[in-house]
This record gives structure tokens, C-alpha cells and sequence, in this order.
């Protein structure tokens, strides 16, 4: 791994205050927030594709916009190619990282035509002159797949797919280090799934492109994401190399994700035990680890203190006490919890 990866995080954290009532005032509570994102730290090489997966509402999108500078940070850091991401960042910094939404119609200027989309991040950050516009809109286009007769319709008239390539292109257009998808195929058809999936694989090994891919479906992570990081309550609770994770998950959480994820594989683990109850309030998250109130294998350790730590393991990492930090084993899924004092 280099010494300097294309970005890195480090603690990051997002919260959202939530409004105070007068009753709150006059009482004298305590200000509360939602804690979206609470101290992730993450780097990602060139090239590379990291997938972030977790239950709606972990914190995902919130991580992803934090990542690019479109979310104010409240603690932590994040530096794409050693300069500081920030929400006023310079225009040369802000180019390199780029990305893609989930609804590809509410992310397109419904008056533009596909051609003025993708001809004004190009005036905006000068990257060609005024008479080299039309060609490089042309060679964007086809890089995406789109013909010249799509180049003067507007987001009504095309398809999801098509929508979304378009998404696709203007991402590209200023000449991106990275780019963040999130939850880019999730409204679209199987289909046209697998051929927005199959082209951002494509531009990906193409133009040298380091993606990071959010999603909530653990089979596309599998195909698309080289590593993968679990996110529960707003914090990373396993992290390593995508087929590591899926053959050996280490952290109850991830193992509950995988067993909820339909799979015809002939490798595919039995399921284990199943987790009980609801995710946690994010705005008032239990002691200790934040899923020992739903994790069958919880120990009286894990229900106290701070949040156990992000442990290295050699190509991986995992948040949980289990076997003294190295977390879940298969084995231990088929043996009763240890006896807790009373």
C-alpha cells in the first residue's frame, strides 16, 4: 500500500443538532443531535474501488457527501490527494472528486438539454475552450454509450438508464480522481443494472478512476468493490478485502447482513443466529457497542464503556470483542453465549 493514498479520512465525524422545543429550554436539557457519522476513518487508493454497505439510515450517503465536501465535517478530516477536502474548497480541488446520485432525474437540471449538462461543468471550470466544446460533449457521450440523437432531448424523455448515464458523463467531465456513487443502480432495472454496473468497470480500469461505491445490495458490492467497509450507527465496524469479508465476516453485524442478502452460491455460509429487536436511536446510542442490544453473541463487556475500537488484522479490521478483539469465528456462531454474571 503507498504512503500516500488518493484520499484519506480520518475520525470523521458528521452530527445534525436537532431543534429545541421550549419545554427543552425552560427545562434545561441537554442539546441533542443526530450522530450520522461518528469518527470513520478510511483511505482509498488509485484505482481502487471501496464498497460502503449498512442498513438504511447507518450513515452511507452522509459519509459519501463528507468524503467530496458536500457535508460540513464536525470533527475529523478528510484530504484527497494531500489537499484538505472542505465545503469552499478551490475549484481544482473540488474537480477531482465528483459524484453520482441515486435519482438520476432530481440530480439533472430538468430545463437543460443533455448536451448544455454536460457543456457547463467544461465552461465552469475551463477545461476547453469555447469552439472544443461540442466535441468534448460528443466524446463524453460515447464514452457513456449515448449517441449523437440523445445530445438535445432533456431528463423527461429518457429512461433511468439513460438518465443515469448521463449522471455518468458530467461526473466525468471535469476530469475526476474519484468518484462516489451512491446508491447509483438502485433504482433501476436488473437490466440496465448490470450495464451501468458493467460501464463504470470499464471507465474505471479505462481512465484509472478510484471509486467509492454505496450500496445497500451486497451482491453488486461483491462483483464491483475490491474492499468493502461495514457501517452500523454512523461507525465502521468491519473493514478489509471484499472476498475476505464475504468467506470470513468477523463482525456479528456483518455476518447479519450477509445472511439477509438472497445468494445462490455454492460457497455461501449457513446462516447463523438471528439478530433480535430494532437498530438503535442515533441520537441516543446505547454504551459500549452500538449492536450488543440486537447481537446474539454479546458479552456483558460489550454493553459498557466506549465503543470498542477499529482493530487491525492483518489485511483486516473489526470493531468487536469477541476472542479477545479478533471478533466473530464460524465456530463460535453454533455454540451458546458464555454465561454473564448476574
Amino acid at each position: 500500500m503507498s504512503a500516500a493514498p488518493l484520499l484519506e479520512a480520518r475520525g470523521v465525524s458528521v452530527h445534525y443538532p436537532l431543534p429545541r422545543s421550549a419545554l427543552d429550554l425552560v427545562r434545561r436539557a441537554p442539546a441533542q443531535a443526530v450522530r450520522a457519522v461518528e469518527g470513520v476513518s478510511l483511505r482509498l487508493e488509485r484505482g481502487e474501488t471501496l464498497g460502503i454497505v449498512g442498513e438504511s439510515g447507518c450513515g452511507k450517503s452522509t459519509l459519501g457527501r463528507a468524503l467530496i465536501g458536500l457535508e460540513p465535517l464536525s470533527a475529523g478530516s478528510v484530504r484527497l490527494a494531500g489537499a484538505e477536502v472542505r465545503p469552499a474548497m478551490p475549484p481544482d480541488v473540488r474537480r477531482r472528486a465528483q459524484m453520482i446520485f441515486q435519482d438520476p432525474y432530481a440530480a439533472l437540471n430538468p430545463m437543460l438539454t443533455v448536451a448544455e449538462t454536460l457543456a457547463e461543468p467544461l465552461r465552469v471550470h475551463r477545461l476547453r475552450a469555447g469552439t472544443e466544446v461540442p466535441a468534448r460533449v460528443a466524446e463524453l457521450m460515447a464514452l457513456v454509450g449515448l449517441t449523437d440523437e440523445f445530445a438535445g432531448r432533456r431528463p423527461a424523455s429518457l429512461s433511468g438508464g439513460q438518465a443515469q448515464r448521463v449522471g455518468i458523463a458530467r461526473a466525468l467531465s471535469v476530469e475526476p480522481d474519484l468518484i462516489v456513487a451512491d446508491e447509483c443502480v438502485s433504482a433501476l432495472d436488473v437490466s440496465i443494472q448490470a450495464q451501468v454496473l458493467n460501464l463504470l468497470g470499464d471507465l474505471r480500469r479505462q481512465l484509472g478512476l478510484a471509486l467509492v461505491f454505496i450500496s445497500h445490495d451486497l451482491g453488486v458490492v461483491r462483483q464491483v468493490c475490491d474492499r468493502m467497509a461495514v457501517l452500523y450507527l454512523g461507525r465502521v465496524v468491519e473493514e478489509g478485502p471484499t472476498a475476505e469479508v464475504f468467506a470470513e465476516p468477523r463482525h456479528p453485524y456483518t455476518r447479519t447482513l450477509i445472511d439477509a442478502a438472497p445468494v445462490m452460491r455454492a460457497d455461501a455460509l449457513p446462516p447463523g443466529p438471528a439478530p433480535a429487536g430494532e437498530p438503535p436511536s442515533p441520537t441516543n446510542v446505547p454504551p459500549g457497542c452500538a449492536f450488543q442490544t440486537r447481537c446474539p453473541h454479546a458479552l456483558a463487556a460489550c454493553r459498557t464503556g466506549a465503543p470498542p475500537p477499529l482493530l487491525a488484522l492483518g489485511s483486516r479490521a473489526v470493531a468487536c470483542l469477541l476472542d479477545g478483539g479478533r471478533g466473530l469465528h464460524y465456530a463460535d456462531e453454533h455454540r451458546p453465549n458464555p454465561k454473564e454474571p448476574t
